[in-house]
């Protein structure tokens, strides 16, 4: 397998080039067809038109295709990143509430604390898989604590995410029992947490269902899946992208080493440079929508590419380089824009800016341990990062 065959960046650049409205195949709609947005400016107004509607997955034109039973749709896309307001808006102000800059910030010595701990299990090791080693369990460790996830139940989280993540948009039988039996976990998780509250995240939603009816039991379980599944997912991808891209440029993961200052911009351009997420979660034209001389139909599904449009060349100059002090990088939509811009994103630079930073100040002689074009990415339509990311150490 080369870097050609699974680099999506070539085939993006070509249809960014052609224009930015594309009709490509799409299996799981009536049509078979969807519409994709690949430049920068297009996307940016997409991702905030109302006309591009979210809504609940049992109501798009995917249900036929999805094989998985209506209860459990329901108790999976109740949730903000499937809704729009004034829904949207009520659930978003719900967990708003943990995700505070003060909240984030004071996280900040729990995640070194975990961050110290796996660089510590790494000492005296000649070889590790960044991702199973390091990018894997600090963002996991951090939702579940933060969500308040038993130890115990943890392994069986981890599988349960990593199929749920590689699925597309029509579910297999494993993705379906993945689902399922998180779903299963979840609610029962919640019961427990009714009986026995904690100061954990979870709890606090359930006060807020409790107080007024302002969440029902779909709702609250749609919440806690979506933190549970976006809370650590991209920030793995964000974590071994950004070691990749050094491992393979050694003199700008010097200049980092060298003024560690420059961490926090250079995260912007990782996620510029490689996004963590291929495209946005798709969305339902209500009525007909022109972009750019194009019209889409109403009622066609709209993917927008945070990939394509994060290489415009129009707004990042030179964009097919890496350039870590890009001044300009944060303008990226790695975390998409507008009214579901990620709720997330500030934990998630947080921790990635506390991992690369110890990866580097630990392991100064770290090179890769396969040739880099022989790296195998994970498969999916949604998310982009590494299956696996061997190194030695020193």
């Amino acid at each position: 397998m080369t870097q050609t065959d699974i680099d999506p960046h070539i085939m993006l650049a070509a249809l960014r080039e052609a224009g930015p409205v594309h009709e490509i195949p799409f299996p799981p709609t009536e049509t078979g067809t969807a519409w994709l947005i690949t430049r920068y400016a297009e996307a940016r107004r997409a991702l905030n038109d109302p006309r591009l509607a979210k809504g609940p997955l049992q109501d798009s034109p995917l249900q036929a295709a999805n094989p998985l039973p209506p209860e459990t749709l329901r108790a999976i896309s109740r949730h903000m990143l499937d809704a729009d307001p004034p829904d949207h808006t009520r659930l978003r102000r719900l967990v708003s509430a943990a995700f505070t800059a003060r909240r984030i910030e004071g996280l900040r010595p729990r995640i070194r604390a975990i961050s110290d701990e796996l660089i510590g299990a790494l000492a005296g090791r000649d070889r590790a898989d960044l991702i199973d080693d390091f990018a894997f369990p600090l963002p996991f460790q951090v939702i579940c604590e933060l969500i308040g996830v038993p130890q115990v139940d943890r392994t069986s989280f981890r599988a349960w995410s990593n199929v749920i993540v590689a699925g597309d948009a029509a579910p297999g039988e494993e993705e379906s029992h993945a689902i399922t039996s998180m779903v299963a976990y979840v609610r029962e998780l919640v019961e427990r947490r009714r009986a026995e509250p904690d100061d954990a995240l979870m709890s606090g939603l359930i006060r807020a269902s409790d107080a007024g009816d302002r969440l029902d039991r779909d709702e609250l379980t749609s919440l806690v899946f979506l933190l549970l599944i976006a809370g650590h997912e991209t920030t793995v991808n964000l974590i071994g992208n950004a070691m990749y891209l050094l491992l393979g440029r050694p003199e700008q993961a010097a200049a980092l080493r060298a003024d560690p200052a420059l961490i926090p911009g250079a995260v912007d351009e990782f996620l510029r440079y490689e996004s963590p997420v291929k495209v946005s979660t798709l969305r339902i034209a209500t009525d007909p929508v022109t972009i750019a001389g194009t019209t889409i139909p109403a009622g066609a599904v709209v993917m927008i590419s945070l990939m394509a449009a994060n290489r415009d060349d129009s707004v990042f100059p030179e964009a097919d380089e890496l350039q870590p002090t890009r001044a300009d990088a944060q303008q990226h939509l790695a975390f998409g824009h507008g009214v579901h811009y990620c709720l997330g994103a500030p934990l998630a630079k947080l921790e990635g800016e506390i991992a690369i930073g110890a990866l580097l100040a630990h392991f100064p002689g770290m090179r890769a341990a396969l040739p880099l074009s022989e790296l195998e990415w994970r498969p999916g339509m949604l998310l982009r990062g590494l299956r696996h990311l061997p190194v030695h150490l020193r």
